[in-house]
């Protein structure tokens, strides 16, 4: 990294799968590798904007370090985790993305010390995704996917934007039944989730921790049942990965160049 001097404002770009930001790689301009807990972080330029992309594998842990990892030792300005979800909630479906709103980790349970889902020492169970940098992603999203809803380039015929909650926990909800269930443990709580991953509600609070911008976008890659494992690789790279160029993309035209 000695040519690329780090420099703010840095966005930092986070995935859980090296298929899911490896568009956004092989248009990074000038990439320069640095190697850090493990970890590669891909640091350069695109439309004019100075950009890390870190990919935090999979799990909340996992997730919790890179994100830690961006801000305390890059010194990231924001960051955007792109990637994959099952769908939960009605009318999500296959093909369509979710800009997270909120995030809430549905395998967190301290009781009867902390109500369900309730972060212990923090008193909330959700974390918010900043509004600025939310709306932004959420108008890229839109004009990534056409102001119809339909898909521009169509990958995905019909797909459309949705935004709310996310739930984020360490175990691939891979059953109708598992699927169900968790949706009736939110719902007696409150809360009303859209789709459920492996991360994002650990990188929301990091941020948090820090004061950092973070916002979200998961591209629905199943219905988070019993067929949720079925053609996975595929959709990830021929789906995922070009919605997360595409969006990205907008994203970067919506803010001032670094």
């Amino acid at each position: 990294m000695n040519s690329l001097q780090v420099r703010s404002p840095l966005t930092a770009i986070m995935s859980a799968l090296p298929e899911e930001q490896q568009d956004l790689l092989d248009r990074l301009e000038n990439p320069q590798r640095q190697n850090v807990a493990g970890r590669d972080f891909w640091l350069g330029h695109l439309q004019g904007h100075f950009l890390i992309l870190g990919l935090s594998r999979i799990g909340k842990v996992s997730a919790s370090l890179t994100a830690a990892i961006l801000i305390s030792h890059f010194g990231a300005s924001r960051i955007v985790f792109t990637g994959v979800a099952g769908g939960l909630g009605p009318g999500v479906k296959v093909g369509d993305v979710v800009v997270g709103q909120d995030f809430i980790q549905h395998d967190l349970d301290a009781s009867p010390l902390f109500p369900r889902y309730e972060v212990p020492l923090y008193g909330r169970s959700l974390f918010r995704c900043d509004p600025a940098l939310t709306a932004l992603l959420a108008g890229a999203t839109r004009r990534a996917l056409g102001a119809d809803g339909a898909a521009a380039s169509p990958l995905v015929a019909g797909a459309r934007v949705h935004s709310g909650l996310i739930a984020s926990g360490d175990r691939f909800v891979a059953s109708a039944a598992e699927s169900g269930a968790l949706q009736a443990s939110l719902r007696k709580a409150g809360h009303e989730a859209l789709a459920v991953e492996m991360e994002g509600a650990a990188v929301a609070q990091v941020c948090a921790d820090y004061s950092l911008p973070f916002a979200a976008i998961r591209t629905i890659s199943d219905r988070a049942d019993d067929t949720a494992h079925v053609d996975f690789p595929r959709f990830v790279k021929e789906v995922a990965s070009q919605y997360a160029l595409t969006i990205i993309n907008e994203l970067l035209q919506s803010l001032p160049p670094a």
